[in-house]
Order: structure tokens, then sequence, then C-alpha cells
């Protein structure tokens, strides 16, 4: 009778070991990231050498994204977190604002380079937080976090140089391919017209117009008036603009709509502006999502 409770008493032992086992915490410096693309570069600079959690998932929409007790705590016991900033994630700022005053040291991606404010709509004015539009925004940011890491306890410095130095030559590679991309389209044709107001760096960098936006705000979670539609309709009209672009996160119910009241043959494409996909997606890096956005860019507004 002994060797039957011996042999369960060992197997009790094991599952304890195990359950302790999974709910260790994992080794190393511990890196909080709360957009998908800002958790993609970070972990391009870091490598191996720390724990990145990112906290939204692919495919997600970044304006209205939550996240639960435990993954904010995660941010107030983090080494560093990092955050897009500047308005963006509208339903996580409590939770940021926490994990600062826990003393969790805080780099906000958004504020390192210079800010464009929205050029239209209800935001007007206001600072645009979709700055990864422009690579070289992101290579400011890669900048800032090779120098935030640099202070974590555990992190080789020599590493973390040769991760970030090889990555800003994609990022300066990328830049250069969306220039010689955007060089090809006539000056009239590069007129912008999305789901919401997403592309005021891209336009900016390389000189384009940005038309208008279905959401007249600077987030998804507004909704546009029977009037913004038609205003919208008219700016489409008088631009010729042969396609909108609608955000893969977002339904393209509105976006069809104005195509329609527009009262002109306008196309609908599909780019990826607020969320990676998951790996076996079109756009699981930022560096992917860059390359495939520019060409559907040029595809949808060549002649």
């Amino acid at each position: 009778m002994r060797r039957p409770l011996l042999l369960a008493a060992a197997a009790v032992l094991a599952l304890l070991a195990s359950s302790c086992s999974a709910a260790a915490p994992a080794a190393g410096p511990q890196i909080v990231v709360t957009t998908n693309i800002l958790g993609d570069v970070t972990r391009q600079v870091l490598g191996d050498q720390a724990t990145v959690t990112t906290l939204m998932q692919p495919e997600s929409d970044p304006h209205s994204f939550e996240i639960s007790a435990q993954q904010a705590a995660s941010m107030s016991n983090a080494d560093l977190v990092v955050s897009n900033g500047l308005g963006l994630e509208e339903g996580l700022q409590q939770h940021l604002d926490r994990a600062a005053a826990a003393g969790a040291p805080m780099l906000v991606a958004g504020e390192v380079g210079d800010v464009v404010p929205y050029s239209s709509g209800d935001a007007k004015g206001t600072p645009d937080p979709h700055f990864w539009t422009d690579p070289a925004a992101i290579i400011k940011v890669v900048d800032a976090l090779e120098e935030s890491a640099g202070q974590i306890d555990g992190i080789n410095e020599e590493k973390l140089s040769a991760s970030a130095a090889a990555y800003r030559q994609q990022l300066t590679a990328l830049d250069q391919e969306m220039t010689t991309a955007f060089a090809g389209l006539p000056r009239e044709r590069r007129a912008l017209v999305t789901n919401h107001h997403v592309f005021g760096y891209l336009a900016a960098r390389f000189d384009f117009t940005v038309i208008g936006a279905v959401i007249p705000g600077g987030t998804t979670l507004a909704a546009p008036s029977a009037a913004d539609l038609r205003e919208l309709s008219e700016a489409i009209r008088t631009a010729d603009v042969p396609t909108i672009f609608a955000d893969s996160s977002q339904p393209d119910r509105l976006v069809q709509v104005l195509a329609s009241e527009a009262g002109v043959k306008v196309q609908v494409s599909e780019l990826f502006t607020e969320s990676l996909t998951r790996p076996d997606g079109a756009a699981p890096t930022y560096l992917d999502m860059m390359r495939v956005n520019t060409q559907r860019i040029v595809d949808g507004l060549a002649p």
C-alpha cells in the first residue's frame, strides 16, 4: 500500500514543481511595450537581451484595445515601459500614469522626434500620434531606445549598439525604397483619403496631400456625420482621387459608403496602418507593413 501512496505523492510534487516553474518570472530585463508596432521595433533593437512583452495583440485597434489587471501590474514592475503617447493609447493612459508613479522607467516614443499636428478635421492643430508612417521618425525612436536600454542592468551595451545600428540600416534602406517608389507618382496624384487621419507624417515626409478622412477626428472612436461625408465626397470629386484607403483593423463599411456617395468611380484599398498582422499575415513586422503599404499606395494612385 505504501508504494502507491509514494507514487501519488511524487506525482503531486512534480505537478507543484511544474506549476511553480510556469509561474516563475522570466529571466533578464523586462520591457513592456504598448503597441505591436513598437513591440517589433523594440525586439529588433534589444534582440535576445531582454524579455519584450507587447500588450496590444496583432490586428487590433490601438485606440481601443484593453489590457488585463495582470498586464497592468507588469508595467509597474518593468525595467522599461515603451509607449506611443500623443493620445494614441486612449484606454491605457491611467495604467501608464500608474506605472510612472510607481517608478517604472518610461519611454514615450511619440515625443522623441518632431511632432506633426493634424492638418484638418475635428482634431486640427492637435498632435498626431501616427509618427511611424515616416521611417525617419522610427530611426529617432531606435536612438532613444538604445539610450534608454543602455541604462538597464544586465544589458550588454556593445551588443545593443550593434543591433541598433543594424536595424537603423534597414530603416534607412526602407526610407530610400519609399522615396524611389513615390517619386514615380505625378504630383497631382499624391492625394490621400483614408478611413481616419493616419498619414500626416508620411504626407509631410514624401510630399503628399491629405484630402481628408471618413472619420474626421484623430481617433477611430469618433463617427462622421452626414455633412462630413458630403464634404469629403466633394473633395474627392474635386481632387479626382482614384483610390481611398481603409485600415485593415477597421471595417470598411463607411469607406464603401463614401465611395458610393462620391458619385465617381473610386476604388477602396486596404492598408496596414495601425497594427501589424499575425506571423502568417501580410505585415508581421514594421518593415513588412511599410513595404506593403507603399506598394498599395503606388498601385492605387498611379495613372
